[in-house]
């Protein structure tokens, strides 16, 4: 059986498109796994047709931001400007996969919108909300911007153990000026940066159901980091062994 993935294009801006989204595709195609690509501007029912042949959700980065008001606040000047389109597809992909209990793979903007989505919150601005010195934006080139300590008993830390590699750390590229505050419900920290406390990645606290989420770019690092490689190969693995689940059997995770 093919693995499919669900991705939605990570943004309405064409350009960014083209430069982003070939990682992504390319890391899910070397952990075995087809990507099933989702257009923004899709009806919902041509969407859902999709998703019903999709095992496993994947949000990938925007060169836009999350919108403030989704979480109460009134955005700051720093704030970059949301991509509606983006937010309607995500928030598909995402009821579908909660219902079903399908794998979730967020990556950037798709940390922080599966966040939100679960009633979190956002830093809109890191540099001038939470400035302590460590850059999370140096330059897509930037291979390895800073240290992330992963959280013991998390998915991360296990599959840095069994890489044999230091968990407390373990070296990721940046490249974002938000981040998550407060934690949306049911997830729980997964990695942090050791030099601000920035949370760096999260994951559902629930056994049977995996969705895993992080701030840096594995996608980008795929061929040069068994790390980046290990967190696509666990998705993707999680997805081969999905099996629809009853909505009715899933309200309560939601």
């Amino acid at each position: 059986m093919s693995v499919r993935i669900a991705i939605p294009e990570p943004s309405v801006d064409t350009a960014y498109n083209q430069r982003s989204l070939p990682p992504y595709l390319a890391a899910l195609h070397g952990a075995g796994a087809m990507a099933s690509l989702i257009p923004l501007h899709e009806r919902p029912d041509r969407v859902a047709k999709l998703l019903a042949t999709a095992h496993g959700v994947l949000l990938p980065g925007s060169r836009f931001d999350v919108d403030p008001q989704r979480y109460g606040q009134e955005p700051i000047a720093a704030c970059g400007p949301a991509d509606s389109a983006r937010t309607a597809v995500d928030e598909l992909l995402l009821q579908d996969a909660f219902n079903l209990h399908k794998p979730i793979l967020g990556i950037c903007h798709g940390t922080q919108t599966l966040n939100v989505w679960r009633n979190g919150s956002l830093i809109q601005d890191l540099p001038s909300q939470h400035g302590t010195g460590v850059n999370h934006s140096p330059g897509r080139e930037v291979v390895e911007a800073h240290p992330v300590a992963l959280t013991e008993g998390s998915h991360l830390a296990a599959i840095a153990a069994w890489l044999g590699e230091d968990p407390g750390n373990e070296p990721v590229n940046s490249s974002h000026h938000q981040a998550i505050a407060r934690i949306g419900d049911n997830l729980r920290v997964a990695a942090r940066s050791p030099g601000d406390q920035v949370i760096e990645a999260v994951e559902l606290d629930a056994r049977d159901h995996f969705v895993l989420a992080v701030q840096w770019h594995p996608e980008r690092t795929y061929t040069s980091s068994a790390f980046s490689r290990a967190i696509f190969a666990s998705f993707v693995e999680a997805a081969s062994r999905w099996q629809p689940r009853r909505i009715e059997e899933s309200i309560s995770t939601r």
